[in-house]
């Protein structure tokens, strides 16, 4: 007999989240959620559809509090995924050399040190193959003034991922950094006027805010077995926003967001389409009710010093058959040894896939590579594939991500 699914999720009672824990319970997962908000959880808890055997578990913990954590162990089933979403930022716009211990410890306890108590806690309960998911913030990526310790918990925890992912390789151990959230609590600071969406924004290429229900398409993903090749990486769902840095403001999206299950219709081009077909088989014709999608093979085959070049090729084909509301992912080769003449070329394209990321994002034209080993297995990247150019990744544009193809099998 199958085993169900289980999965556990931290900060579950709102926002990306609770988000969360709705999709996994609408397509069959068992949830453990946990919050320090009781109220809340129960009132998830109820509205949530029941796993096909038991009934989903709700855990009132305070994720600060060590002893809490602990306690995981007990009355918790066995886990498919870990998801490390809870934490807090710092909103006293205290400078940080006026701040007290105290004030961060707090802020560290939650971000930084109770991730990875809680997998600490949970380890006995991990299938082989367990997935992950530690959240971070582009805060992680970029150092945020007048937060407190909220970058340095945020980078920290993504330092943290990494090293959780290189001492247990059996693993799936992955970063999600969101951008601007479209939270209640966001739209609660809108509303009273303390944040001006239009400046929110205008540092995004995509022009908008995420939904949360975005973060837990991604989130989905990342908890799946086919997110083993994202192993210690970081995937920046942010609209953009990491990877840009010009002074010239974005306008709001005029676009809107097609539905995120929107099937996908993806072409191939730039290489021999045979190992691909399982992603294609679905998608024959373009047209509406579809996302239109390519995946370009031809930079694996740039000669030395020619590979931006070859991005910048993919990036005019694809320009010249789509206008708006599609996405184009490269593969590229894995960096290898050689002329040190030559070696500029590789972080050069990557920032021409950012830089085409921040022009096309006002017509929501998405932008991704995917940097592949010499020998790798097509079919371990479907899975990956079909997320990052489908309409569930609406979000994910402007990244470079290294990817591993070489790990073991893990459970469904």
């Amino acid at each position: 007999m199958a085993h169900m699914p289980t999965v556990l999720i931290t900060g579950a009672a709102s926002g990306i989240g609770r988000d969360t824990a709705r999709l996994f319970a609408a397509t069959g997962w068992a949830c453990v959620l946990v919050d320090r908000n009781a109220e809340a959880l129960q009132a998830l808890g109820r509205e949530l559809p029941p796993p096909p055997a038991g009934a989903h578990v709700l855990r009132d913990i305070d994720l600060s509090d060590a002893a809490q954590v602990a306690s995981l162990r007990e009355g918790t089933p066995v886990l498919d995924a870990i998801l490390n979403n809870a934490g807090m930022s710092d909103a006293s716009n205290t400078p940080l050399v006026a701040q007290e211990p105290a004030q961060l410890e707090r802020l560290l306890a939650l971000n930084l040190a109770a991730p990875a108590a809680v997998v600490d806690a949970c380890t006995p309960l991990l299938r082989p193959g367990a997935r992950i998911v530690n959240v971070s913030s582009g805060a992680g990526l970029h150092a945020i003034p007048w937060r407190g310790a909220y970058s340095p918990s945020k980078a920290g925890l993504i330092a943290q991922t990494r090293a959780l992912a290189e001492a247990q390789p059996g693993w799936c151990a992955a970063v999600l950094a969101p951008g601007f959230v479209r939270t209640e609590l966001v739209d609660g600071l809108i509303h009273a006027g303390r944040i001006d969406p239009a400046r929110a924004v205008a540092k995004i290429p995509l022009g908008r805010m995420a939904a949360p229900a975005e973060l837990a398409q991604a989130l989905y993903f990342l908890a799946s077995p086919g997110a083993r090749p994202l192993s210690g990486q970081v995937l920046a769902v942010n609209g953009g926003s990491s990877i840009y840095g010009g002074s010239q403001a974005f306008a709001p999206a005029a676009l809107p967001v097609l539905p995120l299950d929107l099937p996908l219709w993806l072409e191939v081009c730039g290489g021999d389409e045979a190992p691909w077909q399982a992603l294609t088989a679905a998608s024959t014709s373009a047209g509406q009710g579809r996302y239109a999608a390519c995946l370009d093979l031809s930079p694996l085959h740039a000669g030395p010093a020619g590979l931006l070049r070859a991005v910048h090729a993919a990036a005019v084909r694809f320009a010249a058959r789509h206008e708006q509301q599609a996405s184009l992912t490269l593969l590229l080769p894995q960096a290898s040894p050689g002329r040190w003449q030559d070696a500029g070329d590789a972080a050069a394209a990557h920032m021409l896939v950012a830089t085409l990321a921040c022009e096309w994002g006002p017509r929501a034209l998405r932008i991704n590579a995917l940097e592949v080993p010499p020998s790798f297995e097509p079919s371990a990247l479907h899975p990956l594939l079909r997320y990052a150019c489908g309409a569930a990744a609406q979000y994910l544009t402007g990244q470079t991500v290294a990817v591993r193809t070489d790990a073991p099998r893990e459970s469904p």
